[in-house]
C-alpha cells in the first residue's frame, strides 16, 4: 500500500530537481575559448627568491659544477655557478656535501587521474565506451592536483610527470603536470602534450584486432584528418565523404599532422615499431616510441632518425608474442646506438620509484650520466618542452632536487625539493601514517 507521506516527499524532490535543472539550462553559457594546440610551460607562480649554495650540481647537460650556487627567482633559474654572491633576504638552502640535480620526470603515468586502482569511480584516465578513436579526450580535463599520489611521488624527487590517457587505439592527449599547485591551471602546462596511439596487439579494451588492424585504422584516421583539414568548408556544408572519426577527434589528430604535438606510438614488436616509423614519415608526424620491448633490434634505424624511445627497464619479460625479444639491457643498447632514451615506471602509485628504475638501468649497462638524462632532459625534449624543463640553466623552470647522496642509490633521499622556484613540503599521507604509528603501545 502506498504511503501518502513518502509519495509527497518524492514528488517534492522530483519537482525541485526539475526546477533546478530548468534554471541551470536557462543561464547563458559563456563561450569557451579553444585550448592552445601546443604544450607550453605554465608561467611559474611568484615565489620568494631562493639560493641553493655549495652543492655538487649536475646540470643535466653532462656538466658537473663543484661547490656551485644556484640563484632562483620568479620560478626560474636566474644564475648558476661557483662563487656567486647571495643577495640579502634570499631563502638559502645549504647543499654542502650534497648533490643537486634537475627534478626527475616520469614520462608515462596516470598520476592525478587514478586514485584507487581497483575503484572505477576514481578513474579519469579512460573515456570509456567501445569507440577505439578517442583522440579528443584530454587527460588535463581530469587531472586532480589534490591527489594523495602527488605528494608521495614528489617526496622521492619526481617533480613533473606526463599524465597519459588510456583505452582505445587513439587514447587521447596527455598533459604535463608539475607536482605542485592547488588548481589544474597552476599545475599543468598549457595545451595538449602529445597524442597517444596504440598499435601493439589488442587494445587496452580487449578488441582482438592485431597490429595490422590497428595500423589500418591509424592510417585511415590520419588520412581522414588530413582531408578534413584541407576541406573543412566542404565538411561544414555536408559535402564531404564520411569520416571514421568525429570532428573533435579529427581536430586533435590535425594538431599532430601540423607538427604541433608529437605522436607517442605504444608498440613493442620490432616490425611494428618500423611500421609506426613508416606511418609517421608518410604523414609528417613527430614520432615517439613507448614500450619498445624489441626496439634494441632496430636501434640503428631509430638512431638514424633520432626517434626517442620510452622504456621501462624492469618490464617483466616476455608477456606476449609481441614482446618475445624483451631484455633488461634494452635501454643500454639503445643508448649505445645513439637513440634518445627515456626511462619510465609506466605506473601511477609507484612512479615514486623512478630513480630505482634508473638505477636498475645502470645495473644493466646504461651509463650513470645517461640514466640521469633519461629521467630529466630526455623526457622534456622528447615531449617538446626541452626549452623550459629538464636541465639547470638560466631561464629554465626551477625544478630541482637536493640529494643526500647519489640519487640512483636507494639509501639516498631528497633533502629539499624545489618546484617552479618554491621549496615544497615533503610531508605526505605515507609519512603521516608512519609518524602516527611509529610508536605503538605495548600490548599487555
Amino acid at each position: 500500500m502506498t504511503n501518502p507521506r513518502k509519495t509527497f516527499v518524492w514528488s517534492l524532490f522530483v519537482l525541485t530537481t526539475v526546477l533546478a535543472a530548468t534554471e541551470a539550462f536557462a543561464q547563458p553559457r559563456p563561450a569557451q575559448a579553444p585550448a592552445p594546440a601546443t604544450a607550453k610551460a605554465a608561467e611559474p607562480a611568484a615565489a620568494a627568491p631562493i639560493a641553493i649554495v655549495g652543492g655538487r650540481v649536475h646540470t643535466g647537460t653532462g656538466e658537473v659544477l663543484e661547490d656551485a650556487t644556484i640563484l632562483v627567482e620568479k620560478g626560474l633559474v636566474q644564475k648558476i655557478g661557483k662563487g656567486l654572491a647571495v643577495p640579502p633576504g634570499v631563502i638559502t638552502i645549504g647543499a654542502k656535501g650534497a648533490i643537486v640535480t634537475p627534478g626527475f620526470v616520469d614520462a608515462f603515468t596516470s598520476i592525478g587521474l587514478v586514485e584507487v586502482s581497483l575503484e572505477d569511480s576514481t578513474h579519469d584516465d579512460d573515456r570509456g565506451g567501445k569507440d577505439p578513436i578517442r583522440a579528443a579526450f584530454r587527460a588535463a580535463d581530469g587531472y586532480n592536483p589534490a591527489s594523495t599520489v602527488v605528494g608521495i611521488t614528489r617526496a622521492e624527487g619526481v617533480t613533473s610527470v606526463a599524465v597519459v590517457p588510456l583505452g582505445g587505439r587513439f587514447s587521447g592527449q596527455s598533459a604535463w603536470a608539475d607536482l605542485d599547485g592547488d588548481t589544474r591551471e597552476s599545475a599543468l602546462a598549457q595545451g595538449p602534450l602529445a597524442l597517444h596511439v596504440h598499435l601493439d596487439g589488442s587494445s587496452l579494451d580487449g578488441d582482438r584486432g592485431g597490429p595490422a588492424a590497428a595500423l589500418l585504422l591509424a592510417r585511415e584516421v590520419f588520412d581522414d584528418a588530413r582531408t578534413f583539414q584541407k576541406n573543412r568548408a566542404a565538411w561544414e556544408r555536408n559535402q564531404s565523404r564520411p569520416f571514421a572519426a568525429s570532428r573533435l577527434d579529427l581536430e586533435a589528430v590535425g594538431n599532430a599532422l601540423a607538427g604541433r604535438v608529437p605522436v607517442v606510438f605504444h608498440v613493442d614488436r620490432a616490425s611494428d615499431i618500423l611500421a609506426a616509423v613508416a606511418l609517421a614519415k608518410e604523414f609528417g608526424l613527430r614520432p615517439v616510441i613507448a614500450g619498445g620491448a624489441e626496439a634494441w633490434k632496430i636501434a640503428p634505424r631509430l638512431a638514424e632518425s633520432k626517434i626517442p624511445v620510452i622504456v621501462n627497464p624492469l618490464e617483466p619479460g616476455p608477456t606476449s608474442f609481441h614482446t618475445l625479444g624483451t631484455r633488461d639491457d634494452n635501454a643500454a643498447l639503445l643508448h649505445a646506438a645513439g637513440v634518445p632514451v627515456v626511462l619510465t615506471t609506466a605506473d601511477t602509485h609507484n612512479a615514486r620509484k623512478l630513480r630505482q628504475i634508473a638505477g636498475n638501468a645502470v645495473r644493466a649497462g646504461l651509463p650513470h650520466a645517461a640514466a640521469i638524462a633519461a629521467i630529466t632532459r630526455a623526457p622534456a625534449e622528447a615531449l617538446g618542452l626541452g626549452a623550459k624543463y629538464g636541465t639547470l640553466a638560466p631561464g629554465k623552470v626551477a625544478n630541482l632536487v637536493v640529494w643526500s647522496g647519489d640519487p640512483l642509490e636507494i639509501a639516498s633521499r631528497p633533502l629539499a625539493v624545489v618546484i617552479r622556484g618554491k621549496k615544497v613540503d615533503l610531508a605526505n599521507r605515507q609519512s603521516a601514517l608512519f609518524t602516527r604509528y611509529r610508536k605503538l603501545p605495548i600490548a599487555r
